[in-house]
C-alpha cells in the first residue's frame, strides 16, 4: 500500500496498526504492506541505502506483524511439542528456537521463533500465516490443557553491527552477555519488555517485545534517541540482506506445499526422537522416499536486478520448465544478481547451468552455494 495524494494515505480499519504505527510515519515510512492481517512499512526511501545503514550502522524495524501465539497451561510443553518436529525437550526458559510447524502431510504451515518464557509458557513469533486459529483447532482436539491467545505483545527489531552498543546505552553492560537466541525480560523506564537476541537480517541484532501496546510510540522513540550517535536510522526489513543470508520468507520461499526436506532443514525434523508431533508418519515417509525438488541458490547473469521479483519466474533447461525463482535481488555489496529457487533434484548441483524467465526476457543462470554472504554464521554468533 502506497501513499493516494500527497503525504496522505488510504487505509482501512479492518486492517490493524501497530503500535509504532504512528512513529514510522512520522520518521518516513513511504509504503505499506499487509502482513498477519496488519500494516507493516516496506519503504524509507532507497532499499538500497537501507542495506548499507544496516549492514554498517544498525536500523529500527517495526516488526509488530510477527504477532506472537502464546501457549500457556498445564499441559503447554506437550502440547507445544505436538506443532513441531523439531525436539523441544532440551529447550530451557530463557531460550529461543527456530521452528516449523507442519500439517499432517508434512506441508509448512510457518516457520516461527519460539521463545520459552517457563517451564509451561511459550510463545511462537510468526510469519505470515494464521497459525493462531491452528493452535486453537488442534488444541480443541488434542486433550491437553492449555490456553491458546494472541497477547499484547508487539515486536521491534534492532539490527545491525551497532545494536549491541544502542542496547548498552539502553539497558547496561551487562546485556552485552545475552546470547545468541536466547532472551531476557526487561523494563525500560517502565515500559515491560521480552529482549532476545534474534532477527531477520542474519546480522547483530535484537528484537524487543513490547507487553504494552498504549506505550509503542515512547518506546520508538526512547530507542531512536539512544541510537542517534551509533548511526541508527529507521528502516524496514532488507531483502537484499536476507537473501544474502539465504534466510526464508514464508509464502515466497515456501508454503503449505513445501516440506523441510526439500528447502535443506533436515536438521529441524527430529524424525528418531521420542516425541509426538502433526506430520510425524508423512515425513518418514518423505525422508524414505527422497523428495523431487530442492532448494537452490542461484546466480543470475544479467544488469543489476532494480527490485525484487514480485513474481515467480520459471526456470528452465533446454526449454524444459525445472523450476522457479522464489526470491531475487541485486547485491550491491557482492555486486551481482543473487536468488533463492525451487528446482528438480537432477538440477540441483552446483555449476549446473539453468535460464531463467525474467519478465524483460530469458537471461543465464548458475546453480551457487547458498548461503550467498557469511555461510558460517559469524556476524550474528560472535559479535
Amino acid at each position: 500500500m502506497t501513499a493516494s495524494t500527497g503525504s496522505e494515505f488510504g487505509f482501512g480499519t479492518q486492517i490493524r496498526k501497530s503500535p509504532y504505527f504512528d512513529a514510522t510515519v512520522r520518521w518516513g515510512a513511504k509504503a505499506f504492506s499487509v502482513y498477519n492481517h496488519m500494516y507493516i512499512p516496506r519503504d524509507f526511501g532507497d532499499p538500497e541505502q537501507n542495506f548499507w545503514n544496516l549492514v554498517n550502522r544498525a536500523i529500527l524495524c517495526d516488526v509488530a506483524v510477527e504477532r506472537q501465539v502464546e501457549i500457556t497451561g498445564p499441559d503447554a510443553a506437550k502440547f507445544t511439542q505436538l506443532l513441531t518436529p523439531r525436539d523441544l525437550s532440551t529447550c530451557a526458559v530463557g531460550q529461543c528456537k527456530y521452528v516449523l510447524i507442519t500439517n499432517a502431510t508434512g506441508g509448512i504451515l510457518n516457520d516461527p521463533i519460539l521463545l520459552r518464557l517457563g517451564e509451561n509458557h511459550f510463545w511462537l513469533s510468526l510469519a505470515d500465516n494464521d497459525i493462531l486459529l491452528w493452535a486453537q483447532g488442534v488444541a480443541v482436539n488434542s486433550g491437553m490443557d492449555v490456553i491458546i491467545t494472541e497477547p499484547d505483545v508487539s515486536p521491534l527489531q534492532l539490527q545491525g553491527p551497532n545494536s549491541g552498543e544502542i542496547m548498552q546505552a539502553l539497558f547496561g553492560e551487562s546485556i552485552a552477555d545475552l546470547r545468541y537466541y536466547w532472551l531476557e525480560e526487561k523494563e525500560l523506564d517502565g515500559i515491560p519488555l521480552i529482549v532476545s537476541r534474534t532477527g531477520w537480517s542474519s546480522e547483530l541484532g535484537y528484537e524487543l517485545y513490547l507487553r504494552d501496546g498504549t506505550r509503542g510510540d515512547e518506546l520508538w522513540e526512547k530507542i531512536i534517541a539512544a541510537g542517534a550517535p551509533h548511526g541508527l536510522a529507521p528502516g524496514h526489513t532488507s531483502s537484499i540482506r536476507r537473501i544474502e543470508g539465504g534466510m526464508l520468507s514464508y509464502h515466497a520461499d515456501m508454503d503449505i506445499n513445501t516440506n523441510p526436506f526439500e528447502l535443506g532443514l533436515d536438521r529441524l525434523i527430529n524424525l528418531n526422537a521420542d516425541i509426538e508431533f502433526i506430520g510425524k508418519a508423512a515425513l518418514q515417509k518423505i525422508r524414505d522416499a527422497g523428495v523431487s525438488r530442492k532448494q537452490v541458490g542461484l546466480e543470475i547473469s544479467t544488469e543489476p536486478l532494480k527490485q525484487s521479483n514480485t513474481t515467480f519466474w520459471p526456470v528452465y533447461s533446454h526449454s524444459e520448465n525445472v523450476g522457479k525463482v522464489t526470491s531475487a535481488i541485486y547485491s550491491p555489496r557482492l555486486e551481482r544478481n543473487i536468488a533463492l529457487a525451487m528446482v528438480a533434484t537432477e538440477f540441483a548441483e552446483l555449476g549446473i547451468q539453468l535460464e531463467v524467465q525474467l519478465p524483460t526476457g530469458m537471461v543465464k543462470a548458475t546453480v551457487v552455494e547458498k548461503p550467498f554472504y557469511d555461510p558460517k554464521k559469524k556476524i550474528t554468533t560472535t559479535r
